[in-house]
């Protein structure tokens, strides 16, 4: 039997998340139904919607104002094939957009590497 699965994150700027999925090629929907095993669905405030059976549900923490968590189902890879395991791919290209956007408000200059490793190098420049 399978179950929708709450990983706990520092997701704090959905519009660096909205990016993060663009660069993935997966949409943010808000206020949509987040698709489960066996039809099952729960509505949710942001919604990563997956090619797959499965998608990601993004939720204000309870017990950290201010950060989302995010919740699927994992059952069968579905979720990590598209977006990691534990949403490594997912997080790292997050990331990747919230450095992207505080630096440049900083009026810095941020240059981007990826290495055939999946590694990503930012150099941010004064």
């Amino acid at each position: 039997m399978s179950h929708f699965t709450t990983i706990h994150t520092q997701i704090r700027d959905i519009d660096a998340l909205r990016d993060a999925c663009s660069e993935l090629q997966l949409e943010l929907l808000t206020n949509a139904d987040c698709r489960g095993y066996a039809g099952v669905t729960r509505l949710a405030q942001h919604v990563i919607r997956l090619k797959g059976p499965y998608d990601i549900a993004v939720e204000p923490s309870q017990d950290n104002p201010g950060t989302y968590g995010l919740t699927t189902d994992w059952w069968d890879g579905h979720v990590a094939k598209e977006v990691g395991m534990n949403f490594s791919s997912l997080l790292q290209s997050y990331a990747v957009h919230k450095t992207t956007r505080e630096a440049r408000n900083r009026g810095m200059r941020v240059t981007r590497q990826q290495h055939a490793d999946g590694s990503i190098v930012l150099t941010l420049q004064s």
